[in-house]
């Protein structure tokens, strides 16, 4: 086994292999330019990983896992389409430095490359991994499509509000492990309990995601804190705001979420401390380890060593030990 390091360097020596000078140029300009901006890359990480928890070769893994890193990158520039985002990482979006034209075309053209890596392993792989992928990519998309719809919606529930995150962001997660799960060709059980806890771990990832953009430090979560309440997003932190609240504070809270000031300071701070005050952050919090816990159980029913689901364990508790 290797470390999280080691691992995302193996897969960045293994994309700047994969560069070749193409024409059009603007259409894959913009491919090596999102993927040059890096991030952490664990999704793919999991897949170099989750083969080697399972007794393969990391570098059999390494085509699906810049698979998965080239289709979430495909979503990214999408995304930052849909929201108009203009920096992405800290830089450019794709359709800013270019236009959007060239984000939706090179955009298409990533989900297609993202498809032909599979194309590297022998057929009966192939397909299961194709299976996975389709599945998993359709998945995203409509678990986008919902994060949209409930911008106009005020009465999403707890429910919908935690299918949308398993889709738009904890299946990419599970389907990255289990990816590794297929290359090794393990049973079909250790496959499936690997997807739980990716599934699982990704949940609590994205909920722990949203508590640390209402609370979290500027200087070590990276993004701007409160972003979620300026955009008037119905997190679940919101949700449990508005179900924990009397009416009065639940009313104040649904009005909060109706405004766009132009300065949010006093907005950000009143939200927040309905968020404590009402429950909510405990909440969230809870919720976060019950997602980590369930995750954490599966790895008691997986046939493989004790020093290996330590590994995993950890990998689980590092992901989740982001500090506010």
């Amino acid at each position: 086994m290797h470390n999280i390091v080691q691992y995302q360097e193996f897969l960045s020596a293994y994309l700047q292999s994969q560069y070749e000078t193409k024409e059009p140029r603007n259409l894959y300009e913009p491919i090596h330019y999102i993927l040059d901006l890096g991030g952490k890359r664990m999704r793919p990480v999991l897949t170099l990983m989750s083969a080697e928890v399972f007794d393969a070769d990391y570098k059999k893994a390494l085509p699906a896992a810049l698979a998965v890193e080239v289709f979430h990158n495909f979503s990214l520039v999408h995304d930052d389409i849909m929201d108009d985002a203009p920096l992405r990482r800290g830089h450019e979006t794709v359709h800013e430095k270019w236009n959007i034209n060239t984000g939706i075309l090179s955009g298409d053209a990533m989900l297609i490359l993202a498809y032909q890596y599979f194309e590297q392993y022998e057929p009966l792989i192939f397909r299961d991994l194709a299976k996975l992928f389709s599945k998993t990519a359709l998945e995203v998309c409509e678990g986008q499509q919902w994060d949209v719809d409930f911008e106009d919606r005020t009465d999403v529930t707890i429910p919908e509000y935690l299918k949308m995150i398993q889709y738009k962001t904890a299946v990419l997660v599970a389907a990255a492990m289990k990816m590794g799960a297929i290359i090794a060709e393990t049973s079909v059980e250790n496959a499936n309990l690997i997807y739980d806890f990716g599934l699982n771990l990704g949940l609590a990832f994205q909920l722990q995601d949203d508590f640390l953009d209402a609370f979290g430090n500027p200087e070590t979560f990276g993004k701007q804190v409160g972003g979620d309440i300026i955009e008037n997003k119905k997190t679940y932190l919101y949700l449990k705001a508005v179900a924990f609240s009397n009416e009065k504070e639940a009313e104040e809270l649904k009005s909060l979420f109706s405004i766009q000031p132009e300065d949010n300071t006093d907005k950000i701070e009143r939200v927040k401390a309905l968020f404590n005050s009402s429950g909510a952050s405990k909440a969230t919090q809870d919720a976060i380890q019950e997602f980590t816990f369930k995750a954490f159980q599966t790895l008691d029913k997986m046939n493989i060593n004790i020093e290996k689901k330590e590994m995993l364990k950890a990998f689980g508790e590092n992901l989740m030990g982001r500090k506010v």
